[in-house]
């Protein structure tokens, strides 16, 4: 930017649109400093390099501006995790489900997860058949993103809410 630039010549290029053509980099920021703007050197690796008379402070402002917009207008996902275990008890199973349930109706993703202990780690298709248990209850409620699959100690199952 202005007096940093070290180039002898650049193509370049004004604020308004206006092409100066390829001229001296001294010329460029002379020209700058008249209007009261700075130079911009916005494509070093160019044959010749391409500069660009704008107001840097104007530019930056604009930038975080739309940075600003872009994160207000993201869509926070919210992930809620239901823990079952392998030997769990239908009446329990019922229980968390209607959490899930809960969860799913007010736009949260499920994770649904069975813990593995001690002996079970030999056996993580326990794990998998407490999840397809599970399934057929919250199937109208939300659409499974992953199959159920072993992570580690837990036997994880992603749940998203039906749009």
């Amino acid at each position: 930017m202005n007096e940093e630039i070290t180039v002898k010549e650049v193509r370049c290029l004004g604020d308004d649109g206006t092409n100066y053509g390829i001229i001296s980099t001294s010329e460029a920021q002379a020209t700058a400093d008249e209007l009261g703007l700075d130079l911009v050197l916005i494509a070093p690796d160019g044959k010749p390099p391409v500069a660009k008379i704008m107001d840097y402070g104007k530019y930056r402002y604009q930038q975080e501006k739309k940075k600003k917009e872009a994160k207000k207008n993201q869509k926070v996902i919210v992930i809620k995790e239901v823990k079952f275990s392998v030997k769990i008890a239908e009446n329990d199973i019922n229980y968390k489900v209607k959490h899930a349930i809960e969860f799913l109706e007010k736009g949260y993703h499920v994770k649904c997860r069975v813990f593995l202990k001690g002996r079970e780690m030999s056996h993580p298709e326990a794990g998998v058949e407490v999840l397809e248990k599970v399934w057929p209850m919250l199937e109208e409620y939300g659409t499974r993103e992953s199959e159920p699959k072993q992570e580690g100690r837990f036997v994880n199952m992603y749940i998203i809410p039906k749009s």
